[in-house]
C-alpha cells in the first residue's frame, strides 16, 4: 500500500469520528525508522486504518499514508512515511529525511538486534534529515509486538527506559500492532513532543529588547561619521546604521 491515502478522523482519543476539514490543520511529516521486521508498516497500518495484515510483507523503499487528528483541540494531518529497513534499501529511503517534524524510532520486543541498532538508526535520520540540534529534535522510541509471550521478550522496559535516558531522554511507547495496545498512544506521544518542542521556539525573547516605539537618542553610533559630500546612496546607507544597532539582538 502506497501513495497519498488519506483517512480522516475526529479526536485521537475517546473515538468521536466528527470530520475535521473545516478547520485548519497542521500537517506534520512523520518518519517510522527501525530493522525490517519489527512492524514499522503494521504500526502504520493499525493506526491509520485499524488494520492489521499477519503477512504483510517488507517495505521496498516507502510508503506514506496520511491521517487527520486532533489533540487538545488542535487538528493535525500526520503524514506517516513508512521505510524499508534493509540496508540495501538505504539510498532510496535517506533522501525522504529531510523535512521531517518526528520520527519514531521502532525495535521489536522480542528483537535484540533491532534494539541494539536504535542507535545506528537515530545517527542515520540526524544526518541525512540534516537535523542540527538532535538533542531536541521530537524522537518516540517505539517498543513493538508486546503480545508476544514473556519468554520470547528480549528487551526489557527498565533496558529500553535506560537507553532513552542516555539518548535525549525521548518518550518510549510499549506497543502491540497485531492487538492494538498503545499504538493511537505513540502517535499521540509523538505529536504532543512536536507541540512542545514548538511552544518553546515560539516563547518571546524579553530580555535584551529594545523598545523601537519610544523616542530614540539622536546621538549616532560612532562607526557612522557624517560623510562631507557625499552621494545620496552613502548618506542613506549611513543612516540606517543606528536602526541596525537598536534591532532586537537574538540568542
Amino acid at each position: 500500500m502506497s501513495g497519498n491515502n488519506s483517512t480522516t478522523v475526529g479526536t485521537l482519543r475517546g473515538g468521536n469520528l466528527q470530520n475535521r476539514n473545516s478547520q485548519r490543520s497542521t500537517l506534520l511529516k512523520v518518519v517510522i525508522l527501525g530493522d525490517g521486521g519489527v512492524g514499522k508498516s503494521c504500526l502504520m497500518n493499525r493506526f491509520v486504518s485499524n488494520h492489521f495484515d499477519e503477512h504483510s510483507f517488507h517495505t521496498i523503499g516507502v510508503e506514506f499514508l496520511n491521517k487527520d487528528i486532533e489533540i487538545n483541540g488542535e487538528a493535525y494531518t500526520l503524514q506517516i512515511w513508512d521505510t524499508a529497513g534493509q540496508e540495501r534499501f538505504k539510498t532510496l529511503r535517506t533522501p525522504f529525511y529531510r523535512g521531517s517534524d518526528i520520527c519514531l524510532l521502532t525495535y521489536a520486543v522480542d528483537d535484540r538486534t533491532s534494539f541494539k541498532n536504535l542507535a545506528l538508526w537515530r545517527s542515520e535520520f540526524l544526518y541525512y534529515a540534516d537535523v542540527q540540534e538532535g538533542s531536541t529534535f521530537p524522537f518516540i522510541v517505539v517498543g513493538n509486538k508486546v503480545d508476544v509471550p514473556d519468554s520470547e521478550k528480549q528487551v526489557s522496559t527498565e533496558e529500553a527506559q535506560a537507553w532513552c535516558a542516555e539518548n535525549g531522554d525521548p518518550p518510549l511507547v510499549e506497543t502491540s500492532a497485531k492487538d492494538a495496545t498503545n499504538v493511537e498512544a505513540a502517535f499521540g506521544a509523538a505529536v504532543a513532543a512536536w507541540a512542545q518542542l514548538e511552544a518553546r521556539l515560539e516563547r518571546p525573547l524579553v530580555e535584551d529588547t529594545v523598545d523601537l516605539s519610544k523616542q530614540q537618542s539622536p546621538h549616532r553610533s560612532s562607526c557612522c561619521m557624517p560623510v562631507s559630500g557625499a552621494d545620496p546612496e552613502q548618506r542613506i546607507l549611513c543612516g540606517l546604521m543606528p536602526i541596525d544597532l537598536a534591532m532586537t539582538r537574538v540568542r
